[in-house]
């Protein structure tokens, strides 16, 4: 009888402590973001304090920005972490997106092969890309709609070409950046990263890549990172409350600290820059 009573006291506990509204559900923010932000392992790296800090777990998705940016319009995430200011804007004006807050930048490098057969090593970005269509040496293009993507066509654009997207040797990968970098390895070619996927790609290969840094330096090769909550207005099950709170806490002062640590071969992959 005494086991019997025991067990009625137990499951009595279980009942209580299962009861709808007496337990808290795990908040949970979700994100879509680029594909720069997860290859690096920022994101490893920032979840866990976001959690430690907020209580909140952080889940993402990385795509490239016009699809990080379509999911958010789409009402499919709660936030997002992208890189193209222009389409970012777009959005906003549309009422999709709301709150852009910038947080950190790093920029776009051309990276080719030791021999660099276009001859672009220390060139302007605008001469780099004549150089190779000259050459027409082989170029990886993400072909993606991705930040980067968009990014390298307005590169054709300020060099005063068209994009030569029918020539053979522009390749489209349709594919994220450590992909593409890996085909223009097999191509012997030349290919836009952002420079915190690049130091990745070079730690990956233990300091020692085939692809080089041949071009960088140039004002148009600046890479804003912003943070962008879903307008609960238009999708009213985003949590527009996590979101606020996840765009607060990456532009603290302490974890803009923690941005700027991040490293990598000594060698920081994001500068933090939030206002």
């Amino acid at each position: 009888m005494k086991k019997f009573k025991v067990l009625l006291l137990a499951l009595a506990l279980v009942s209580l402590l299962v009861a709808p509204g007496l337990v808290k559900a795990e908040e949970v923010l979700m994100m879509a973001t680029t594909t720069s932000t997860d290859n690096t392992g920022l994101l490893d790296y920032l979840a866990p304090k976001f959690k430690a800090d907020t209580g909140i777990e952080l889940r993402w998705t990385a795509v490239g920005t016009g699809k990080a940016l379509k999911m958010g319009e789409n009402c499919d995430v709660d936030v997002l972490m992208v890189h193209a200011p222009a389409a970012e804007q777009k959005y906003v004006d549309s009422g999709a997106l709301k709150d852009r807050r910038e947080v950190m930048y790093n920029d776009f490098v051309i990276i080719g092969p030791d021999s660099d057969p276009a001859g672009v090593k220390g060139l302007p970005v605008a001469q780099a890309m004549k150089a190779i269509a000259e050459k027409k040496a082989p170029f990886i293009s993400r072909g993606d709609n991705s930040g980067t993507h968009k990014k390298e066509l307005s590169l054709w654009k300020a060099a005063g070409m068209a994009v030569p997207e029918k020539e053979e040797w522009y390749v489209q990968t349709g594919q994220g950046m450590i992909k593409s970098i890996t085909i223009a390895e097999e191509r012997d070619g030349y290919v836009m990263t952002d420079r915190g996927t690049y130091i990745k790609y070079s730690a990956n290969k233990n300091g020692n890549p085939e692809l080089k840094v041949l071009v960088e330096g140039d004002k148009n090769l600046f890479n804003q990172y912003s943070v962008l909550a879903v307008n609960s207005e238009k999708c009213p099950k985003a949590r527009y409350d996590l979101a606020t709170k996840y765009s607060e806490w990456i532009a603290s002062p302490e974890t803009q600290k923690v941005i700027g640590d991040f490293k990598l071969l000594g060698k920081k992959l994001f500068t933090p820059n939030a206002k």
